[in-house]
C-alpha cells in the first residue's frame, strides 16, 4: 500500500499516453502548441512495466488521459496490456470523443470499462470556437458509440469559460433528464500557456448550479461524491449532475491520486510543480525495486493541497503536458 504522510492511501493513477491532441481547446493550450517527439515519451513496454510496478504498490484504479489518449499509436494494445495486469480493477479513459465512433468497440473488447467524454457545449459554432477546429457531431457520434458498446456509465465533462459557454450549462444539464448520463461541470484551473483565460474567465461551480436551478428548480442532493464531483440530480431525471470545484471548494483532503505524464514523470498534485522523473532512471537501467522506492518517496511527500489561494500557479507545464 502506498500511503502519504497525511495517511491518505494513494491508489489511483492517471496515465497520460501522449501530450498530442487533435483539438486546441482555448482553456488547455495555445493554438500553436508544439508537442514532444514520440521518442521522448513513454514507450508501450515502459507504460506496461510501470503499470505492473504501480499495481504491486496497491494502485488498483487507472485512468488514461492525454493530450488526447485515442491519438496514441497502439492505444488498443496498451489498454489490453493494462487491463490484464493483476491488481488493476478499474480502467477508464478521459477523451474528447472525436475518434470514439471508430475506437469504442475495440477499446471495450480490450478491457476498457468506461469513458469520460469532454463536451463543453451543444452548439456547433460555439464548440468550434472553444476547440478552435473541432466538429461537435464527431463527439456526439462518439458518445453514442460508447453507450452502444457498454462503456458505461457515460460521464460527460464540461469546462465552463466566462464569455464562451456559461449559458450552455442548462442545455447540457437537460441531457440527463431522459438519459442515465452524468453531466460534470469543471471549474477552470490555471496552468502555463493560457493562464490569462484560466484565471480571468473562471465560472465557479456555485454560479453554474445557480444557473441550472434557475431553469429546473432546486436540485436534489445525493449526499455523495463521485471521485472529485459533488453529485446532484434534476428532480425526476434519469441521470445526474456533478460539480467539480477544484478552485473554489477544493477536495484535497480526500485526494487519492497520482499522475504519470506522457514523458514518464510522476506528479503527485495536478496544481503543484514538483515532479519525480521515472523515465530517465528506467532507461538508465534502474531495477523495479529502485523505481518502486522513487514512487514510494514521491507518494510519501505528496502535498496536502494546491497553493492557488496563496497565488501559486503551476507554470512548468500546460494542461496537455500533464494529463487531465
Amino acid at each position: 500500500m502506498a500511503v502519504d504522510r497525511f495517511g491518505r492511501n494513494i491508489h489511483y493513477l492517471r496515465i497520460s499516453l501522449t501530450d498530442h491532441c487533435n483539438l486546441r481547446c482555448i482553456y488547455c493550450m495555445p493554438e500553436d502548441q508544439t508537442f514532444r517527439p514520440s521518442a521522448d515519451l513513454l514507450q508501450d513496454d515502459e507504460i506496461l512495466r510501470l503499470t505492473r510496478l504501480f499495481a504491486s504498490l496497491g494502485f488498483d484504479k487507472i485512468r488514461l488521459t492525454g493530450g488526447e489518449p485515442t491519438v496514441r499509436a497502439n492505444v488498443v494494445k496498451i489498454v489490453r496490456g493494462i487491463a490484464s495486469t493483476p491488481g488493476i480493477r478499474s480502467l477508464s479513459m478521459t477523451t474528447n470523443g472525436i475518434l470514439l465512433s471508430q475506437l469504442a468497440q475495440p477499446l471495450k473488447e480490450a478491457g476498457l470499462q468506461r469513458v469520460n467524454i469532454s463536451i463543453d457545449t451543444l452548439d456547433p459554432e460555439k464548440f468550434r470556437r472553444l476547440t478552435r477546429w473541432g466538429k461537435l457531431q464527431q463527439v456526439w457520434d462518439g458518445i453514442l458509440a460508447a453507450e452502444r458498446v457498454g462503456l458505461a456509465p457515460i460521464k460527460l465533462n464540461a469546462v465552463i469559460v466566462k464569455g464562451y459557454n456559461e449559458d450552455d450549462v442548462i442545455d447540457l444539464a437537460a441531457l440527463t433528464i431522459e438519459r442515465p448520463w452524468q453531466m460534470r461541470y469543471i471549474e477552470m484551473m490555471p496552468f502555463a500557456g493560457v493562464t490569462d483565460i484560466q484565471t480571468k474567465q473562471v465560472v465557479t461551480a456555485a454560479d453554474i448550479q445557480k444557473r441550472i436551478e434557475s431553469e429546473f428548480g432546486p436540485l436534489e442532493v445525493s449526499g455523495k461524491y463521485d471521485g472529485e464531483a459533488r453529485i446532484f440530480r434534476i428532480r425526476g431525471a434519469k441521470g445526474e449532475l456533478g460539480f467539480i470545484s477544484s478552485v473554489s471548494v477544493p477536495f484535497c483532503s480526500a485526494c487519492t491520486r497520482a499522475r504519470l505524464t506522457a514523458d514518464g514523470v510522476l506528479r503527485m498534485c495536478l496544481l503543484r510543480e514538483k515532479e519525480i522523473d521515472l523515465l530517465t532512471p528506467m532507461r538508465d537501467g534502474a531495477s523495479d525495486e529502485e523505481l518502486r522506492r522513487l514512487v514510494l518517496d514521491g507518494v510519501w511527500n505528496k502535498p496536502w493541497g494546491h497553493g492557488l489561494e496563496e497565488g501559486l500557479i503551476p507554470l512548468n507545464r500546460a494542461m496537455n503536458q500533464i494529463g487531465g
